[in-house]
């Protein structure tokens, strides 16, 4: 259990970050937690697999795939440990290559809404995005990407030193700075930290900025999300839970300490209706915000919300 524990707070403490990254993790994660159970009777060893499951999912509220990971490497139908653990080793060997090959396909897929000499924002640190923006360079396409600086933990530095890292012309600019630029803007490309079941979309805080801003502008917001950032959850009228995270990651404690009057909200994500969103991209297609329940029902199962 403590190679789990550790990882859980890596996931909790955004060592390990990123929604797809988060969800790799956890999944291997519990597939080696499972096979260190062999030797237990199967009552035990269910138990413990859920409680280790349990510890996961509470790491990080907001994002779906860390539930969804889990959800599909822990079920199993088998009556005997040893078959338990070898169905749930399969489970995570198989969402682990999905998971790596789906960037490449969303990639492929991303890249032929971009057109030559496009100008693409995009916020915070999704591999999703990236994997659109990098595909679409490397065809030729002369593209350049504005990049916000995601405050507070300014998961921007790290988009900006993959972009600068792959040859491509990267401008950064303040969070509060979306709307003055967005002029100079040809398409919003974001990733995703769950998607629910009526297309609305749960990313890093400021996301939302954008597509108002882009709205406004007249620019399309694209989704970069793999199948399983779809919240199953929702289809049951569940809410997605926005994670409020530590002030100290804004403002120094002691500093706050000498200003009693003060408080810090910290919300780590934000909505994005599915009106402002013009597609998602996921390994298996592009879809309108609108076939979110197609996307949950046909590639997730309608199992996971129950």
């Amino acid at each position: 259990m403590d190679e789990l524990n550790t990882t859980a707070e890596k996931i909790r403490t955004m060592e390990i970050r990123g929604a797809g990254r988060i969800a790799v993790a956890a999944s291997a994660a519990l597939r080696d937690y499972a096979m260190s159970l062999r030797a237990l009777p199967m009552d035990e060893f269910n138990i413990r697999v859920e409680e280790a499951a349990r510890t996961l999912v509470d790491t990080r509220p907001t994002a779906v795939s860390l539930p969804n990971a889990v959800a599909l490497t822990k079920r199993h139908t088998a009556t005997n440990v040893p078959d338990a653990i070898e169905e749930i080793s399969g489970n995570a060997e198989r969402f682990i290559k999905n998971a790596g090959e789906a960037l490449g396909k969303i990639g492929r897929i991303g890249a032929e809404r971009i057109r030559d000499g496009d100008v693409i924002m995009t916020h915070c640190n999704s591999h999703a995005a990236l994997s659109i923006i990098k595909t679409a360079f490397d065809q030729g396409k002369d593209i350049s990407v504005i990049a916000t600086e995601s405050r507070p933990r300014r998961q921007g530095f790290i988009t900006i030193r993959e972009l600068n890292d792959h040859g491509i012309p990267t401008t950064l600019i303040v969070d509060s700075a979306v709307r003055l630029t967005m002029k100079k803007v040809d398409l919003v490309v974001v990733g995703a930290d769950s998607i629910s079941v009526n297309g609305a979309l749960i990313n890093k805080v400021g996301t939302s900025q954008l597509a108002l801003a882009a709205q406004e502008a007249r620019r399309n917001v694209i989704v970069a999300a793999e199948t399983y950032k779809f919240s199953p959850r929702t289809l049951l009228g569940e809410m997605v839970e926005i994670e409020d995270r530590s002030s100290d990651e804004v403002i120094d404690p002691q500093v706050l300490k000498r200003l009693p009057n003060v408080k810090v909200s910290n919300p780590a994500f934000d909505v994005t209706p599915a009106e402002y969103i013009d597609l998602i991209i996921t390994e298996v297609g592009a879809f309108p915000p609108a076939m979110a329940f197609t996307v949950i029902k046909d590639y997730l199962g309608l199992e996971l919300a129950l």
